[in-house]
């Protein structure tokens, strides 16, 4: 016998999720082809993860090589009590720009999220200043929060071109691998 760790695969999206994910690659590519100096220059995405007060163990760390006489390992549960906040991060393609830890007792709402987008508006005037004259192109998930209309209305207000997010990622999601490499090893 031999051991072995469960092989990740990506969701099955259905034909309309599907369909979605290429009008949104769509929508990408034409903006890239109108200004492809430019483009990345405009480009500006939010990402959110979950932070854990302690390291999690994977599936295939924990994995033991041990004789078929041998005793069993036993492996004690991290107390849920450990906690974890919420991290919000905007960033673009010369790095981070915010990253905004939610609270402990505060709930991710279109109110606190739009009056997050507007302290990431005039850090982005404050560190891009003279560099973009068209509108950021801006790219999140589709929350339902990020896709509330009071969202939607201010990310208008605030002159923000609202990219389409598929349903799922196609692939990797990149803020996962190059963003939060540590936290989304796991």
């Amino acid at each position: 016998m031999r051991k072995f760790s469960a092989k990740w695969v990506p969701k099955c999206l259905n034909v309309v999720q599907k369909l979605q994910v290429c009008q949104s690659s769509e929508q990408i590519l034409d903006f890239f082809r109108r200004d492809p100096n430019n483009f990345l220059q405009r480009w500006v995405t939010m990402d959110e993860t979950w932070l854990n007060h302690y390291d999690q163990e994977t599936k295939q760390q924990s994995m033991e090589l041990s004789h078929s006489g041998s005793p069993s390992f036993i492996k004690f549960r991290v107390q849920k009590s450990s906690g974890k906040n919420l991290a919000s991060t905007y960033w673009y393609q010369e790095g981070s720009l915010l990253i905004v830890y939610i609270p402990k007792g505060h709930t991710m709402n279109a109110e606190y999220y739009t009056s997050m987008l507007v302290q990431f508006k005039d850090i982005l005037k404050e560190k891009r200043c003279g560099k973009f004259k068209m509108a950021v192109l801006f790219w999140h998930e589709n929350a339902a929060t990020h896709c509330a209309l009071a969202t939607q209305k201010k990310l208008t207000y605030l002159g923000f071109y609202f990219l389409d997010h598929p349903p799922r990622p196609p692939d990797l999601d990149p803020a996962d691998y190059h963003l939060f490499p540590g936290p989304k090893s796991n």
